[in-house]
């Protein structure tokens, strides 16, 4: 079941600044989407890629404003970080994420 309108999630964010107060359903829809593009494994996938491999994973009615997705993407995954669920792989440049 999909999360009415108004309904939102306070995400967490693995700088330890504050999380930010967004639509639940939209969080689902991405989380599942950058879950399902982010392999596990030391090769990983580009943070400058991953915008595009959700893009193709989203419903395009649910984001209506050009960028959405985008900033989606990386408030999300932030929040993916802080939960233990993806991680950035140490020492890779630019920034590589895998699965846990």
């Amino acid at each position: 079941m999909l999360a009415t309108k108004d309904e939102t999630i306070l995400t967490k964010n693995v700088t330890g600044a504050g999380g930010t107060r967004i639509n639940r359903e939209k969080y689902e829809i991405v989380r599942k989407a950058i879950l399902s593009s982010i392999p596990r494994g030391r090769a990983g996938v580009l943070f400058k890629d991953l915008p595009k491999l959700v893009t193709r994973r989203v419903p395009g009615e649910r984001f209506e404003k050009k960028g959405s997705v985008s900033w989606y993407v990386t408030t999300v995954k932030l929040d993916l970080e802080a939960r233990g669920f993806i991680e950035r792989i140490e020492g890779e440049s630019p920034q590589r994420l895998r699965r846990r």
